[in-house]
């Protein structure tokens, strides 16, 4: 039986999310954030809550905006290598969503050189934060109960066709800073304050849903689609946090959805600075991922 390695991009959160997912053996590979004239890598050289309070309070952010660069390419050779000594056959390694730059297709890349010493499957789970880390957290257990890495991928696979991301920015600044929001558009969003409800498409892009005037109504319509979303499913069956960047947004959230009936049965998680950095310190929403029953199938493509 191959012995697996789980590794994920630091855009997963895993070091941000409870201490329990702490010792599942998954190898990071860290993404950079440059902001005020330093690099960082992410995780260790940079504390989300400080940095998000930094973008709140930061004079000039237009002209202070912060950006990202790839993962080194040594670091991530190191991490193929420290596999293989390590004993692993196989490596699959989770990565935040390629439609947000180039990380999935460097590290692909990068794996064909190590392809006779260990067999890589790099997946591009269409999505980014806690979504990834959670997807690479449920294939490290698999391994773990002894899983092959085709069973693994088939129920990754399951949940990422499932999987939801959806938030609201409480203000447009970063998103038309970052030339996300051009034009006529960002023009009108300012003047009338309107907040987009956002979420991933199926290609892995950070698309509006909807456009709702003020930031209240735009978090309620949230909670609503939301609903729509999960349905009549258990909450055995699934698993729902609140996303967020700074802290302003997402009270806000926590005291509108009890409208609602909605219930988050994990922990908060706040959103990595590599993906905040475009969206700013106001964003608020939820990470949703289905857990399959056993009478669900599997449904393995190919």
């Amino acid at each position: 039986m191959s012995k697996i390695k789980i590794m994920c991009t630091s855009t997963g959160c895993i070091e941000y999310a409870p201490a329990r997912y702490h010792d599942l053996g998954i190898e990071i590979i860290r993404i950079h954030v440059l902001f005020n004239g330093k690099e960082y890598k992410e995780g260790p050289e940079l504390d989300p809550v400080e940095f998000y309070r930094q973008l709140e309070t930061i004079e000039d952010p237009k002209n202070h905006l912060p950006s990202t660069a790839l993962p080194d390419t040594e670091d991530i050779r190191a991490a193929f290598e420290k596999a293989i000594r390590d004993g692993y056959d196989e490596s699959i390694v989770f990565t935040l969503s390629s439609a947000l730059g180039g990380t999935w297709n460097k590290i692909r890349l990068i794996a064909e050189e190590y392809r006779d010493r260990l067999r890589t499957h790099v997946v591009d789970t269409k999505i980014t934060c806690f979504g990834e880390g959670f997807l690479a957290i449920k294939a490290a257990q698999f391994a773990a109960a002894g899983l092959s890495s085709e069973e693994i991928l088939a129920e990754t696979a399951w949940m990422m066709r499932r999987q939801e991301f959806i938030g609201v920015d409480g203000k447009l600044d970063y998103l038309i800073y970052n030339g996300r929001l051009k034009g006529g558009k960002a023009f009108l969003g300012q003047m009338f304050n309107i907040c987009p409800v956002i979420h991933f498409s199926e290609d892995g892009e950070i698309t509006p849903l909807e456009s709702v005037r003020t930031p209240k109504k735009a978090l309620a319509r949230t909670c609503e689609l939301l609903k729509e979303k999960i349905g009549d499913r258990s909450p055995d069956d699934y698993l729902l946090w609140h996303i967020y960047t700074g802290p302003s947004l997402i009270a806000a959230l926590k005291e509108i959805e009890g409208k609602y009936g909605i219930r988050t049965n994990h922990e908060a998680v706040i959103m990595s600075p590599v993906s905040g950095c475009h969206n700013g310190p106001w964003l608020a929403g939820y990470g949703l991922a289905f857990l399959r029953r056993p009478d669900e199938p599997l449904e393995v493509e190919g």
